[in-house]
């Protein structure tokens, strides 16, 4: 596991080297490419990329969003039930359910036409409450992550900071090319400011139940996720290095 010191060396001589061909086509190549070349295992763990700090990569001027982590919401396999109840034929496998959507806590979204989702704080818990009333289960609770299991597990995986990196990139595919060029360190994450954010819209919850190729149901992990023009709204202190 790379200590601080490490990855901001790595990254000095990933500045120096220009261009490098990205090890994997699509939007999470950028991010893929760059722990392969600073020597980090890709993994789904909940702690942080490195020793203590956490690693996040974005194309400059670009206007996706950055998952800042994945937590699947309770109670355990509510997104089966969420696909079965609110999904929509998938476009490869219309015999099929898929469910994608991203919500916030402003108001209620809009999937396939029809009223969606929206995040609201109740007591002790954050909810995804439907817009609709579930008809095939009807019994079904509404999702929800308990807000002390919430902040423990944002914690754990910002341990004591963010580095952030830009790239310049060019190309497509597999074809495309990253060059890390701006570095940025966010610390003190702070989860008043972040559940602040949650309930101003600032960050976004995704909805990511998809399928794979052949067919076999898939879920993404439910993702939070927010502009990385953002980022400085959940911590107490941004540096430029």
């Amino acid at each position: 596991m790379r200590t601080y010191l490490e990855l901001i060396a790595g990254l000095k001589e990933l500045k120096r080297q220009g261009f490098v061909k990205t090890h994997r086509a699509g939007d999470t190549g950028i991010g893929k490419t760059l722990e392969d070349l600073l020597g980090i295992e890709e993994n789904n763990i909940p702690g942080p990329d490195g020793e203590d700090t956490e690693l996040k990569a974005a194309r400059k001027n670009s206007p996706s969003m950055l998952t800042l982590f994945t937590k699947s919401p309770l109670p355990r396999g509510i997104n089966s039930m969420l696909r079965a109840e609110y999904g929509y034929p998938d476009v490869n496998h219309p015999d099929k359910l898929a469910l994608r959507t991203t919500i916030d806590s402003v108001d209620f979204n809009t999937i396939q036409g029809k009223k969606g989702f929206m995040v609201i704080h109740k007591g002790d818990k954050i909810e995804i409450v439907p817009g609709r009333p579930p008809t095939k289960f009807p019994e079904m609770p509404n999702p929800y992550w308990n807000k002390e299991d919430f902040e423990k597990s944002i914690k754990k995986k910002y341990k004591k900071s963010l580095l952030y990196v830009k790239a310049d990139y060019q190309g497509k595919g597999s074809d495309e090319e990253f060059h890390y060029t701006d570095a940025y360190l966010l610390e003190g994450f702070n989860f008043d400011k972040f559940a602040k954010s949650l309930k101003d819209g600032i960050l976004k919850v995704d909805i990511r139940l998809g399928l794979y190729s052949d067919g076999r149901n898939h879920d993404h992990g439910t993702a939070v996720r927010i502009k990385p023009s953002l980022l400085d709204e959940c911590f107490t202190g941004t540096k430029v290095l």
